[in-house]
């Protein structure tokens, strides 16, 4: 009794499809094919096969024939389902459907450990030894390039998306409601969904607002831009610096621009003096202006989401306004994990995971680096190698003060009810 259903890839399927892609990653290294080239292997209907436990998608196979020849572009796999055969099971069926098709050979390219490589392996997929790789990007057009760099710009790369170990429920909402649509506006406009071009991150400090900003850049392959208000106003006074940034900004294809708290720049004007209003205003206008456009989006991060200017969190300027909090016990067990297999050490992450209750991501990172120095010191010292233990993090997590108080939870969890819009 293997507990899961194989069938054919159904179109009400897509979603589904890409919550497992996104738990499904074993490795640190970005998949040859990015997620869009399988979304839209899928929406054209090339042959693609799904696993299903109790009408839930917990797997996936989708690929992409040309001709005789096929690519299978994603094996993925919920945590949950993995080593009891279902790799095998998803490559056996989507095998069958292509090799039915007139598929003569059926080719795939995963990082070594990837979900799905085992599978291949014992589906009789053999690995080519000696084949090396070789990748080209399309450039920029030089004029593109000279105004990216001149402007601070830079290009992110896919993986980032994986770092964000754990805070499953805020990368499912990011994808779902940015990357997807931005990635497909042919097929969001079909279903009248208006394309994202401004969103409100907001949550305590160390929670990842910027990483996120960053991994959204990434997952679309855009340009990532950061403004920085006490640079602009240094340079040419904080409103007209605004105004020359945005306008600038409006002559590239495509870019995330990603402002830092925001607070600073957009606070509430009720008593504040004539400069400091004309900086919201010019903020709010620039953001009419940039919404007119295609192939951008405005990332903005707040720890203080009260802080704001009511005017700027109306509808029409932000499309959303995500929560991203401290991470709950399932995230804090996720990210140990991540920590744990870079230090190659054999610690419990439920205890780890109990203990640092109230750890935003940051928190985490910093006790997890602790560790590992105090570890590579020994190590060091001693000419053995030491490998760290649970008491070890344990020792280190009650000495590590969390950034999020009991208070500032409480405060979160109300701002979240008042304004969060997802």
């Amino acid at each position: 009794m293997t507990g899961w259903r194989v069938r054919d890839y159904h179109q009400d399927d897509l979603e589904g499809v890409v919550r497992v892609d996104m738990e499904s990653s074993t490795t640190e290294e970005p998949a040859l094919f990015p997620l869009a080239d399988a979304v839209s292997a899928l929406q054209d209907l090339h042959p693609a096969v799904v696993a299903t436990a109790d009408d839930v998608v917990v797997g996936a196979a989708v690929s992409r024939v040309e001709g005789d020849r096929a690519w299978i572009l994603r094996i993925c796999m919920a945590p949950a389902w993995r080593h009891q055969g279902l790799g095998s099971a998803l490559i056996t069926a989507l095998e069958q459907r292509l090799f039915t098709d007139g598929v003569r050979t059926v080719y795939a390219a995963l990082p070594e450990g990837e979900t799905g490589a085992a599978a291949l392996r014992n589906r009789g997929f053999g690995a080519r030894s000696g084949l090396v790789l070789f990748e080209k990007r399309r450039p920029l057009p030089p004029q593109t390039a000279d105004m990216l760099s001149s402007l601070g710009a830079e290009l992110p790369t896919g993986g980032l998306w994986q770092e964000v170990a754990g805070m499953e429920r805020e990368k499912q909402l990011i994808e779902r409601r940015l990357v997807l649509p931005l990635a497909h506006p042919d097929l969001a406009a079909e279903h009248g969904v208006e394309l994202p071009r401004a969103v409100m991150l907001f949550g305590p400090p160390g929670t990842g607002k910027s990483t996120f900003a960053h991994a959204i850049a990434g997952r679309l392959g855009w340009p990532f831009l950061e403004l920085f208000p006490a640079r602009l106003a240094a340079e040419y006074g904080l409103a007209t610096g605004l105004n020359r940034r945005f306008d600038e900004v409006s002559r590239l294809d495509h870019v995330l621009v990603f402002i830092d708290e925001v607070e600073e720049v957009a606070g509430e004007r009720g008593g504040a003096d004539a400069t400091a209003v004309g900086v919201v205003n010019e903020l709010l206008k620039a953001i009419v202006r940039f919404r007119r456009q295609d192939g951008r989006l405005l990332v903005c991060a707040t720890n203080n989401v009260t802080a704001l200017d009511s005017a700027f969190l109306r509808h029409g300027r932000f499309d959303y306004v995500l929560p991203i909090g401290p991470p709950d016990h399932r995230a804090r067990t996720a990210l140990w994990e991540s920590y744990l297999a870079r230090a190659g050490a054999e610690a419990d992450s439920e205890a780890l995971a109990s203990a640092s209750e109230g750890f935003t991501p940051a928190d985490i990172a910093h006790a997890a680096r602790t560790v590992s120095q105090a570890g590579f010191e020994r190590t060091f010292d001693t000419g053995t190698r030491v490998l760290p233990v649970t008491d070890d993090y344990l020792d280190t997590i009650r000495g590590t003060q969390p950034t999020v108080s009991g208070g500032m939870a409480q405060e979160f969890a109300e701002q979240t009810e008042q304004y969060a819009r997802l």
